[in-house]
């Protein structure tokens, strides 16, 4: 029987990254997002996965998740060996005073609440088998707060806090949980975050080389392929030209 890796916010960016570079390692696939055209795209070109299925999911809906769960073969479930929490957003970028209560109940929704959602549904499974790897995408926003960024911010550090505690609660059980905290990436993250304003979201990214989505996959690789007896906890993956949440050294273009 094959193992399988659970991929949450599968549709874009590092989670149909991540899809692809696990397809090369062997996984069958179980993908996860709202976006079910952008869902079955994907599974066409992973033609080399030895099994892909996939799953209109919006994680923020606690019963959604759990009709999936429920769902899912059961023969399936005992071959869980990977679950990549990677759906979250950022939604505006506002002083506290001005942010938008929906934009703050989108963020919390998905990037805290969604991940418990489906954690708490899938960690059951890895128990029985006393064996499997969970790896939280978080963000340098995890590590440092900065300016007009504060909902998000602290959504991240809660998964970053969350991720310490669940690798204290799951190590009798022989789970590994890590962390991946990116820098700037270009994905849709921006575009997301300004509502559609390419402009803005382009503006992000001028003057510097950001990480691409591959580099997170193959952050994801590199965790997932350590010998049974390495845990990698926590890692900070930064462009070059970045330091920290807010010093790049940017050129003039």
């Amino acid at each position: 029987m094959v193992n399988y890796a659970i991929i949450t916010g599968a549709s874009s960016g590092f989670g149909a990254a991540t899809a692809r570079v696990l397809a090369e390692e062997g996984y069958g696939l179980i993908l996860l997002a709202r976006r079910k055209e952008k869902l079955e795209q994907l599974k066409s070109e992973l033609s080399g996965a030895p099994d892909v299925r996939v799953y209109p999911l919006d994680v923020r809906d606690d019963e959604a998740v759990e009709r999936w769960a429920n769902a899912l073969d059961p023969a399936v479930k005992k071959h869980i060996a990977l679950l990549v929490n990677n759906a979250g957003l950022a939604a505006g970028k506002n002083t506290i005073d001005e942010g938008l209560l929906s934009d703050w109940e989108q963020m919390i929704d998905t990037n805290i609440k969604g991940l418990l959602y489906v954690s708490k549904a899938v960690i059951p499974w890895m128990k029985q088998v006393l064996q499997g790897t969970i790896i939280n995408i978080t963000s340098i926003a995890g590590k440092e707060a900065y300016p007009q960024g504060n909902v998000y911010c602290a959504t991240k550090a809660a998964v970053d806090h969350l991720t310490k505690s669940m690798r204290m609660d799951l190590l009798p059980f022989g789970i590994r949980v890590s962390s991946i905290a990116p820098g700037a990436a270009i994905t849709e993250f921006s575009l997301v975050r300004f509502k559609g304003n390419e402009a803005a979201a382009d503006a992000v990214y001028q003057g510097f080389e950001p990480l691409q989505a591959h580099d997170i996959a193959e952050t994801v690789r590199f965790i997932v392929t350590r010998p049974a007896h390495v845990s990698i906890h926590d890692l900070v993956i930064m462009p070059s030209a970045q330091a920290s949440a807010t010093m790049f050294n940017k050129k003039a273009i």
